[in-house]
């Protein structure tokens, strides 16, 4: 099912601040082939990624959200102190209970509403609308961080998904501004497929015990040609869909970027909607797939390569376990 609740032109909001963290470890395709029975070129074909980083032993996702968070303030000239809440969209969070948010906002120093968006690869999208929606309707500022360590979470000697995963974080500010546009949001989800991309056991379903430790199935797994097409499908139609209902059509999209898994997703993505090969960002080259992270990560790319103006229209589209999916419009502003 898919469903958008925003008015066609979007909401009045605009991103004011952007930031990020990246853990200072790089890891390297070659590096994992000195432990894993791949190599760079293996990885490479089939992935695009070169390397990915990787938090220190000491580092949490709330440690890498919160300082892409005080970059984004830092980047939008605001204090935390402005904030009207804070959200973090994550799949792999400091703790089972609590959220990862409330720790985000007390490392900044506020106590706001603070809470956490799990929709795995599409969480930064899910946690842009209801983001977008709380500042629309006078809320003020709100903060939001899209941070994984995913590398935590996946099966060191299982190279189908070791190589893929990386660590990182990326923050918004979302601020009111009548001359920009944030929307229309298409969303997305289908419970029905979410055995190809998940962690089975840990949670009520299965908790965790020896036997768990034992089959390893702690670990997250995924079904890789039922994940590409899935992905390829749905962030088609919900990219279509937004343009749609913005009445837009793709050759008023300055700029693609779509949730950092692949490149022969994002490849095909924009085949599918006819969209320019270099209109599409691509940064997992760099970083791996880092979730929810993946997106803000690509847009702080694009703003440092320069590929962003002052007026673009940006089209936002993720695919992610659950399996979750979605869409959204943005006009990009230079502050």
């Amino acid at each position: 099912m898919t469903a958008s609740t925003t008015p066609a032109g979007g909401w009045p909001v605009a991103i004011a601040g952007l930031g990020v963290r990246l853990p200072d470890r790089v890891v390297t395709n070659d590096d994992l082939a000195e432990v894993l029975d791949t190599s760079d070129e293996w990885i490479r074909t089939r992935t695009g990624i070169r390397q990915r980083h990787v938090a220190a032993p000491e580092e949490a996702t709330s440690d890498l959200a919160a300082a892409a968070a005080r970059d984004a303030l830092a980047d939008a000239g605001l204090e935390a102190a402005a904030l009207a809440a804070v959200i973090v969209a994550t799949t792999s969070p400091d703790h089972a209970v609590s959220a990862t948010a409330p720790l985000v906002a007390s490392a900044l120093g506020v106590a706001v509403p603070a809470f956490d968006l799990n929709a795995a690869c599409s969480g930064f999208v899910y946690a842009l609308r209801v983001a977008s929606g709380m500042v629309a309707t006078g809320d003020g500022a709100v903060l939001v961080v899209g941070a994984e360590t995913l590398t935590r979470v996946v099966d060191p000697e299982d190279r189908s998904v070791a190589v893929l995963f990386g660590d990182g974080a990326g923050a918004v500010v979302l601020v009111p501004d009548p001359d920009a546009r944030l929307g229309p949001f298409v969303l997305g989800a289908d419970g029905g497929g979410a055995s190809m991309l998940w962690t089975a056991s840990g949670g009520t379903r299965r908790p965790f015990d020896a036997e768990v430790l034992a089959d390893r199935s702690h670990y997250l797994t995924m079904r890789g040609g039922d994940v590409y097409r899935n992905a390829v499908v749905r962030m088609t139609e919900s990219a279509r869909e937004v343009l749609e209902l913005a009445e837009l059509s793709v050759g008023d999209v300055d700029l693609l970027v779509g949730h950092q898994a692949n490149v022969r997703i994002l490849d095909a993505v924009a085949a599918r909607l006819g969209l320019p090969a270099q209109l599409s960002q691509v940064s997992l080259d760099r970083h791996g797939n880092t979730s929810a992270a993946s997106i803000p990560l690509a847009l702080w790319d694009a703003r440092e390569q320069g590929k962003l103006r002052d007026g673009d229209t940006v089209l936002l589209a993720a695919f992610g376990a659950g399996a979750t999916w979605g869409a959204c419009l943005l006009t990009w502003k230079e502050r």
